[in-house]
């Protein structure tokens, strides 16, 4: 069976830079995708002052969905099926990660592993129905501090543990914050993942001179961000019981104007 997914963080649906709405393109190029499973981070639930600012009809269209935004993004494709954890709440909205499928979600569970109150996180945890078995799926945002993304990838393999049972097919994918690498070793040691850029190598061209000019890196994740000028690894694939056919970051001048992050996509066969 094939699989083709992607991760996105999308930044709460607004551009990097002056903050201007851009759900309306960002369901368009989801749909580029052409992903059967969709991992996003900085979604929003639900934001009043963006709805009363950008609420109103512009050139016939509306520039603020009415509805959540991972429920206005699922309608650009054939992604039936959706799921949201909610991690960060505030007084006009809150955010969070979530799950577009075109599989049956059969349960989810949002994992609240906030390490202070002042940056909440979560992992979301889906149980997709394909036509073979069933697949884990866990979208994850990390945390800025390196002693808080140590204590949440812990975390992380602790719900992997316990809620996908050796030899059933695991993807996990997000924004790692993991500019330095420090986490992926401790994850395929754990859960006998492997990072869908450990076997094809990353598509960068910095990555590509320093593999020219003879440096041995065992660096193999994808940079991501900034979106304009992709330089750090902050996002990532990590899967167990599949074979990685193809993966790459996308990048360019639209992808640059709708997130600060570049989103990845990768093809999968299960093993």
């Amino acid at each position: 069976m094939k699989i083709r997914v992607a991760t996105y963080n999308i930044h709460k649906g607004v551009s990097a830079i002056r903050s201007l709405p851009r759900v309306h393109a960002l369901k368009q190029a989801i749909g580029l995708f052409d992903a059967d499973v969709v991992f996003l981070q900085e979604v929003q639930g639900r934001h009043d002052l963006n709805a009363a600012q950008y609420g109103a009809e512009h050139h016939g269209q509306q520039h603020w969905p009415e509805t959540a935004q991972h429920e206005f993004l699922a309608g650009a494709s054939r992604h039936e099926h959706t799921a949201y954890g909610m991690n960060a709440v505030y007084d006009h909205g809150h955010h969070g990660n979530a799950l577009l499928s075109a599989f049956p979600i059969v349960h989810s569970h949002n994992h609240d592993v906030s390490d202070h109150a002042f940056e909440q996180r979560g992992i979301l945890h889906c149980e997709l129905r394909t036509p073979r078995m069933l697949v884990h799926c866990y979208v994850v945002h990390l945390g800025l501090f390196e002693g808080g993304r140590k204590r949440q990838t812990a975390a992380l393999i602790e719900a992997v543990r316990t809620s996908a049972p050796d030899g059933e097919p695991v993807i996990i994918a997000g924004d790692f914050n993991d500019w330095r690498n420090n986490l992926s070793d401790e994850l395929r040691h754990a859960l006998g993942v492997v990072e869908v850029f450990d076997q094809i190598g990353s598509n960068s061209t910095l990555d590509e001179l320093g593999r020219a000019l003879g440096r041995k890196n065992a660096v193999r994740q994808a940079r991501t961000f900034p979106a304009a000028l992709p330089f750090f690894r902050l996002d990532r694939i990590y899967v167990r019981g599949f074979d990685v056919k193809a993966a790459e970051v996308l990048h360019g001048t639209l992808w640059a104007k709708l997130s600060d992050h570049a989103p990845i996509v990768a093809s999968l066969s299960l093993a």
